[in-house]
């Protein structure tokens, strides 16, 4: 059985010295693995990014908002304290509860060309919604 390839369905949007991210998907924990994405994206282009070492992540909050913001703050300690990248993600969603891995590889600054250092995530246009089209939306504002 062919598998689709995943299509992107993440952006950045304009927020003064800071970077706006969102993501999409068909599911709330889909929308959560396009946001962080769209963080990757931030930094770097995510295709250049191998999926060499996988990493987990347990996060719990009382509310979807602040999960994605915990989630994306997870992935930014992992990528400081390993030195690492991320261009695959994987999320499970239950009762506040998230169960995430993140695959990538210790960086390259000549192949992957970091734009940016992301600091951390926050709560600055924080939105977690379903959308009237029935796509999830996942945003918030990074610190760069």
């Amino acid at each position: 059985m062919a598998v689709a390839a995943a299509i992107n369905r993440w952006e950045h949007f304009s927020h003064e010295a800071d970077v706006g991210i969102r993501g999409y998907g068909r599911s709330l924990a889909e929308a959560f693995e396009q946001a962080a994405l769209a963080m990757t994206a931030a930094i770097t282009d995510p295709g250049t990014v191998a999926p060499n070492e996988e990493v987990r992540l347990d996060c719990e909050a009382p509310d979807h908002e602040l999960l994605l913001a915990d989630w994306l703050n997870a992935l930014v300690y992992e990528m400081a304290i390993r030195h690492m990248l991320f261009g695959r993600f994987r999320v499970r969603i239950d009762a506040g509860r998230l169960q995430g891995q993140a695959w990538g590889e210790k960086i390259d600054p000549i192949r992957h060309t970091p734009g940016v250092e992301v600091k951390g995530a926050t709560y600055t246009c924080l939105r977690v919604a379903r959308e009237p089209d029935g796509m999830w939306l996942a945003q918030c504002v990074i610190d760069v």
